[in-house]
């Protein structure tokens, strides 16, 4: 019969006392001896099993081992199962041992059996790391059965970005074949990443427009305040060297340029844009009346309060509510803006 598996360096004193537990194999060819206080300390299952046992042996007064039987498995897994609860959680979690890399899913399904989490978090890791189109349909049945979330969100990650391939493997048109509905759940679950990874782009793009009228509205103020190249405030000339920022700034000072020149304005569509920063500009403005040099900006902080005082219909409401909201994303965007700009401290101001 063959000895215990020998305790890692720094183990408990339970490894050195005689192996009172016999750990047979599914096909009873395989006997492991084995110490009930290793096996108990590392699984709670293994510890309510040999407690009724080993008291049943007590209580009948006879001699010999307590017998735990490990089914459904090689005589190879069930030997690494056993050496793994010898070795134990000492290792870091990102080391996967020998044994756990060569019967990784066959000792997964024990350590789910078994509950031993930090052979299960390395045997995910083993399984994820080697994933393929051909295996992750098998691997994801298997993260189901075992509740292995992380191995889970890798094998859909991964089937999210190699779906092609995946509907062309054997497992895909066995799993359609056999069991529509977990296709159905793994449809659904690739719609909701993919409508998400939609949600998320589409937020960000919204977030750069935002970003994109909070510049303008800065270098529009600047036009009007300080001037630049091509525009000056309103009695000055244009200021002789560019600004920093230029590259943008050119282009609103033709947009201003083309606006106080154009002879169709209802209908034309760059003076419609200008139309736009400008009453984003009076909505955004704290200057009080008649102090700010941006053009239009008194008439329509008027004429945005007489809307407020009017009752308007039903479709107005709607429309001003929209504008309303582009009006808090962009002072919200503008405000964040100003505070990653500011500069810290220094340490005499501090003290």
């Amino acid at each position: 019969m063959p000895e215990a598996p020998a305790r890692a360096a720094g183990g408990g004193g339970g490894a050195s006392a005689p192996a009172d537990v016999d750990v047979v194999t599914s096909s009873g060819r395989r006997k492991i001896a084995a110490h009930s206080s290793v096996l108990a300390s590392a699984s709670p299952v293994l510890e309510t099993t040999l407690e009724r046992r080993l008291q049943r042996l007590r209580e009948s007064g006879k001699g010999g081992r307590a017998v735990v039987r490990v089914r459904g498995v090689t005589d190879h897994v069930a030997a690494a199962f056993v050496r793994l609860l010898y070795a134990g959680s000492r290792r870091g979690e990102g080391e996967v041992d020998e044994d756990v890399e060569r019967y990784a899913e066959q000792l997964l399904v024990l350590a789910h059996a078994y509950r031993v989490p930090w052979l299960k978090r390395w045997c995910q890791e083993a399984i994820g790391s080697r994933l393929t189109p051909g295996t992750v349909v098998d691997a994801l049945q298997l993260a189901d059965l075992c509740d292995a979330p992380q191995l889970h969100l890798r094998c859909m990650r991964l089937l999210a970005k190699e779906f092609r391939a995946v509907k062309r493997t054997e497992a895909w048109r066995f799993l359609r074949d056999n069991d529509p509905w977990q296709e159905l759940d793994v449809l659904r679950q690739l719609h909701d990443a993919d409508m998400r990874r939609r949600k998320w782009r589409r937020k960000r793009a919204e977030q750069k427009v935002y970003m994109e009228l909070s510049d303008a509205m800065d270098i529009l103020r600047h036009i009007c305040t300080d001037g630049c190249t091509e525009v000056g405030p309103v009695g000055q000339a244009p200021a002789n060297s560019p600004c920093p920022a230029y590259a943008t700034c050119r282009g609103l000072q033709l947009l201003i340029r083309h606006f106080s020149r154009c002879q169709s304005r209802a209908t034309c569509p760059r003076c419609q844009r200008m139309w736009q920063l400008l009453r984003l500009h009076a909505a955004l403005c704290r200057v009080p009346d008649g102090h700010c040099n941006t053009p239009l900006c008194t008439q329509f902080k008027l004429k945005e309060q007489q809307k407020e005082a009017v009752s308007a219909s039903a479709a107005a409401k709607a429309g001003n509510g929209r504008w309303g909201l582009l009006v808090k994303k962009v002072k919200a965007v503008s405000v964040m803006s100003s505070l990653g700009k500011r500069s810290p401290p220094s340490q005499s101001q501090c003290c």
